[in-house]
């Protein structure tokens, strides 16, 4: 059925019959598609969202000046800010949060061998679920394959990097004692890893924001095979 006749028939239908038609026509495009063609284009939609992530996070500025993905103090201590530099600590505050924002773009070209190791390991029983899913399925099975290696890998490169902050003692005493009266999370009261686990939350995030522009717009990927297989989810 061409699209002139497909369009002309929907409009013809009541709504429910419409809506069965269009889910039929979805599947059939579904089903036209190989495992290998599934797979490919899975893999592509994968490696170009893990590529951009880390090329737009990995660099100055990456996470600090982008509002999305900029690390803030943890719990009761970004509240507290605002009091804190009225009584001059100002200075203190910018220089921490901007450290804690720069581990993270060193921490982030780590992460680029995991991802692809990720990629090359997708089983096609993978691949069909990440493009039956939804719009965050390639963000989760990256979550799922790598948070706790990238963690592991993330973790020393971060600790090197607020090591040359000299409030990064400072803070952990700080945080340990507001922890232990439950005023911010146990894991965040240690600097390193509360910056290692902001920084995978930024990469993920970028990652299912790339993942979303396939989807809507595969036409405009640039890829062939993007195009063929998540434009037959249109």
């Amino acid at each position: 059925m061409n699209r002139r006749n497909f369009n002309s028939l929907c409009l013809a239908l009541p709504t429910g019959l419409t809506w069965m038609v269009m889910q039929q026509a979805h599947a059939l495009s579904l089903s036209d598609l190989s495992s290998g063609d599934a797979t490919s284009g899975v893999k592509a939609a994968l490696e170009k969202g893990a590529t951009v992530a880390v090329g737009l996070l990995g660099r100055p500025d990456g996470f600090l000046g982008n509002p999305r993905v900029r690390i803030p103090l943890p719990g009761y201590l970004e509240q507290a800010t605002q009091m804190l530099r009225m009584v001059g600590q100002g200075g203190r505050i910018d220089e921490l949060v901007t450290a804690m924002n720069r581990a993270a773009e060193q921490a982030v070209p780590a992460s680029r061998e995991l991802l692809v190791a990720a990629v090359r390991g997708m089983s096609v029983s993978d691949a069909k679920g990440i493009l039956t899913g939804g719009e965050t399925s390639v963000t989760e099975f990256f979550v799922g394959k790598t948070r706790t290696s990238l963690t592991e890998r993330f973790l020393p490169i971060v600790t090197t990097a607020t090591a040359r902050v000299k409030l990064a003692d400072k803070y952990n005493a700080i945080a340990g004692k507001a922890s232990g009266l439950g005023l911010i999370r146990t894991e965040d009261a240690n600097i390193q890893r509360y910056v290692t686990g902001k920084s995978l939350d930024g990469l993920y995030t970028v990652i299912g924001d790339e993942e979303r522009k396939i989807r809507q717009d595969p036409l405009g990927s640039g890829s062939a095979i993007l195009k063929k297989v998540f434009g037959a989810l249109r």
